[in-house]
């Protein structure tokens, strides 16, 4: 018999933005249970993307996520003593933590600037299919390229 499925909880819209994704992007971003600092670092990210691009910041958001998400993941698969990194679809609620992750670990990894700044330069280089979230996103489906001969094994 099959597993009860998970009920998902719905996100409320940010205030500023009224979008759900942002939301849910601020509650990525907090650490230690501080929204109210999340919420401040990524609104001045949005900031920054506006006086940098002179354009909607929601557009660079929207199409920076869009650009990290991936489709293939590898899976670890243990068949007959041996492990197998077997390809497997991503499921669309994972694409998208997946894709705030890489977002959000790239702009911790620079150093010496404020969180914001970071982050602004990574949503204008993930929007323009550059950057270390879009080298993870490449990464991970040139290993799912790499094991296709065991897509056999996903059941």
């Amino acid at each position: 018999m099959r597993r009860a499925t998970k009920t998902r909880k719905n996100n409320s819209p940010d205030f500023l933005y009224n979008n759900p994704l942002v939301e849910k992007f601020i509650s990525y971003v907090m650490r230690d249970g501080k929204k109210a600092i999340a919420r401040k670092v990524v609104y001045k990210s949005f900031e920054i993307v506006k006086t940098k691009t002179k354009t909607d910041p929601m557009e660079f958001f929207d199409k920076a996520v869009k650009n990290v998400t991936p489709s293939l993941e590898v899976k670890s698969r243990r068949v007959g003593g041996a492990n197998y990194q077997v390809p497997q679809p991503v499921r669309q609620e994972r694409k998208i933590q997946l894709a705030f992750r890489w977002i959000i670990n790239a702009a911790r990894a620079k150093k010496g600037r404020p969180m914001a700044e970071k982050l602004a330069e990574e949503f204008m280089l993930a929007a323009n299919n550059e950057g270390a979230a879009i080298k993870k996103k490449l990464d991970t489906h040139r290993m799912a390229e790499a094991n296709r001969a065991f897509a056999h094994f996903s059941w």
